[in-house]
């Protein structure tokens, strides 16, 4: 097992890691909307919210040997059911087809005040 680290994504807020790889499998921990540079939110917009999370899900797994179509699960986290259709076309634009298996929830509220979080399974080829 190995830990992932990268100054690309932002800081875990817990005791946990950015990602873990463990044989040819990348587990990226759930992250948010957070600019790696100044730790900060970057918009209330979802689709923005989305794009970063993306954003640092994708340097994640580039510093762990893969790419976002290397993804084969994604779990996604949204406090408002009513942007699954924006946060599904920002999603869209960033994953290929076949797209992985995804679950996607609404929860009442994330570790910090943001709209969306996702984690993700990849396969490290």
């Amino acid at each position: 097992m190995e830990e992932i680290v990268t100054e690309n994504a932002p800081d875990a807020i817990g005791p946990y890691s950015q990602g873990i790889k463990d044989g040819n499998r990348l587990y990226v921990s759930g992250q948010g909307p957070v600019d790696p540079e100044t730790g900060e939110v970057v918009s209330e917009d979802i689709s923005e919210q989305t794009e970063q999370t993306l954003e640092n899900i994708a340097a994640i797994l580039e510093a762990g040997g893969a790419s976002l179509d290397d993804v084969l699960k994604a779990n996604v986290y949204v406090t408002d059911m009513d942007d699954y259709d924006d946060v599904n076309e920002v999603y869209a634009e960033y994953m290929t087809d076949p797209y992985p298996a995804r679950a996607a929830v609404e929860v009442s509220r994330l570790p910090i005040e943001i709209g969306v979080e996702i984690e993700v399974t990849a396969r490290v080829q």
